[in-house]
């Protein structure tokens, strides 16, 4: 085959996304997803910025402008690369930005249905709100959710199910059941420890309070620190895999900048199978 691959069109095209206003360096040479006040951050950050050619000129976005367009950017490299995988994991997918930390949103899915009786008898309950306070509050920045199918594709090679078998299947549209959640990406621009400490909670809810199929629990990171990326990157249990949106610069910088625990982290963090670059997701899903 020749020409460009896909994915890697689809990273390129991904970086190209942040360029626009997300990824910048202010006046003082700081880039937008550096911690001014680390200089091994501001290094990191500077070696992948030059690395991805970033070149506009800009104050720092607000946090949560830059979180939204990261989230969106992550949206539409996860839409263009996973649904084309079709050959690989068959479905009818649907890949969604939920945005608006839309609370309820998790519960029209298959595995967390239930979570809407759940809110609503804590609402009328004072003493059952306070007992389960957020452990039931499940809000992705991205879900991938696959829709049902009806018997007609089901038989479509075979005669495999009737009216009297599979009656409570999942899968099977005729059930009258909601789509299944597969996935549920967690976008974080940076890392601090509070913001890291959020996606693991949420990564926990949702094991905990499913009822079926496990979806894949992410994170997805531009932290350009490695001893940051290890507060959510390490440990096994909750999130599946962390994910970085240029781990390959990232490799790259550390090495060429000489910065000996920094590397030292990375290498436990990519030998240990705790962190993958964003180009490895579609695949890992496909799982």
């Amino acid at each position: 085959m020749s020409g460009e691959a896909l994915f890697l069109l689809e990273r390129k095209k991904f970086h190209a996304s942040l360029l626009e206003g997300t990824l910048t360096i202010d006046k003082n040479g700081i880039h937008s997803n550096a911690d001014k006040d680390s200089r091994v951050s501001r290094e990191i950050a500077r070696h992948i910025a030059t690395q991805l050619r970033v070149q506009v000129m800009s104050e720092r976005a607000a946090a949560q402008t830059s979180g939204a367009n990261f989230e969106g950017a992550c949206a539409s490299f996860v839409l263009n690369t996973f649904g084309q995988l079709d050959h690989i994991r068959p479905g009818d997918w649907l890949v969604q930005q939920v945005g608006g930390r839309n609370r309820r949103l998790i519960a029209s899915f298959d595995q967390y249905s239930h979570l809407i009786a759940l809110d609503r008898a804590a609402k009328g309950n004072r003493e059952l709100a306070a007992a389960l306070g957020n452990d039931y509050t499940i809000t992705p920045d991205i879900i991938v959710s696959r829709r049902l199918i009806d018997d007609h594709a089901i038989n479509s090679s075979n005669f495999i199910v009737d009216s009297s078998t599979a009656q409570r299947a999942s899968l099977r549209g005729a059930n009258g059941g909601l789509p299944i959640l597969h996935a549920s990406i967690s976008c974080k621009w940076t890392l601090r420890s509070d913001r890291a400490q959020n996606a693991r909670s949420e990564a926990l809810n949702l094991i905990r309070n499913r009822k079926g199929r496990l979806p894949h629990a992410v994170v997805v990171t531009a932290e350009p620190s490695p001893s940051r990326i290890a507060s959510i990157a390490l440990g096994t249990g909750d999130i599946d895999c962390t994910y970085h949106f240029a781990l390959n610069e990232l490799i790259l910088a550390v090495e060429e900048l000489d910065f000996p625990d920094a590397k030292e982290m990375l290498d436990i963090l990519i030998e240990g199978k705790r962190l993958r670059d964003i180009s490895d997701l579609p695949l890992d899903l496909a799982v």
